[in-house]
């Protein structure tokens, strides 16, 4: 257990290294020069930067980056949960340190290929660290945060603060910096899209053998309803059962990771799912859920 539990820190910091290398690249050799603006506390920074850069004054988009996360990490803490904010928050300081080390060049002198290669980077920069059960900080935290206390959804949230960001560039750097910026956050939407997933909801058939130690471990790190159908495997021969629940894409990591240590034969089907009616247990009602079972 300990050696696993090595291993996954491991991971977790090679994911985070990795991250924060490629969004600093992705800002100082394409998006910096060519005034094309990233999405959420990355893009608010650079706007602050370019605007002061206009004025005389050089300073890095990285302490811009370090300067928001501190307050944001401190909310996360409190009102989000520490161990997804203390790896989103390494993540976020380690992206502005690189950003600051990391000499701005510009790489193209194409806007296009410029917006294309740096939404690119910064998507694969983003989705790794979702896929893995944390984010890169910034207004993902806060995201989290305003879903609490607002009900509406992330994705609602971040779609709201992305195009205030464009709306910005629009005014500020032009109505052509805008567009390329749109076409960034586009590339970058995308790429999170297929190496994390694109939908809010999943809903997950798990076939296994050993039904009762996987609820036991799923309901142990999840609040959700699982329905249990009996089954039986045509090539094996063998009685299972089908596990079938429906999650939140913030909580796939901690799916796969509760059936995979329970038992490592099982099949695990995601499927996207489009609309759910009925009782279904948002981060608010999780929370209160969990205070009432303490």
């Amino acid at each position: 257990m300990l050696e696993k539990s090595r291993r996954e820190v491991g991971k977790h910091l090679l994911i985070m290294i990795g991250s924060a290398l490629i969004t600093a690249i992705a800002l100082n050799e394409f998006l910096v020069p060519g005034k094309i603006f990233s999405a959420g506390i990355n893009g608010v920074s650079q706007i602050i930067a370019t605007l002061l850069q206009m004025g005389g004054i050089h300073v890095s988009t990285g302490w811009f980056i370090l300067l928001f996360n501190i307050p944001i990490g401190l909310l996360g803490w409190f009102k989000v949960g520490r161990g997804f904010t203390v790896y989103s928050i390494m993540v976020a300081v380690l992206t502005s340190v690189l950003a600051i080390v990391v000499p701005v060049s510009n790489i193209s002198n194409n806007s296009l290929l410029a917006a294309l290669f740096g939404g690119i980077l910064t998507g694969v920069g983003v989705a790794y660290p979702l896929k893995n059960g944390f984010s890169t900080g910034g207004m993902d935290i806060v995201a989290v945060v305003l879903e609490k206390t607002t009900g509406r959804t992330i994705g609602t949230l971040m779609m709201i603060i992305n195009f205030g960001i464009v709306i910005v560039a629009g005014f500020l750097f032009g109505w052509e910096s805008a567009l390329y910026t749109i076409i960034s956050i586009y590339a970058m939407s995308r790429v999170v899209d297929s190496i994390h997933t694109r939908h809010q909801k999943l809903t997950a058939f798990i076939v296994t053998t050993q039904q009762d130690a996987v609820i036991a471990e799923l309901n142990q790190r999840l609040i959700r309803g699982i329905t249990v159908m009996p089954s039986f495997g045509a090539y094996t021969r063998k009685e299972s059962a089908v596990l079938m629940t429906v999650i939140s894409r913030y909580e796939l990591y901690e799916l796969e990771h509760a059936v995979k240590d329970v038992d490592p034969h099982a099949f695990v089907n995601l499927v996207n799912t489009v609309d759910i009616e009925g009782n279904f247990y948002d981060e608010t009602a999780q929370l209160k859920l969990r205070q009432h079972q303490k």
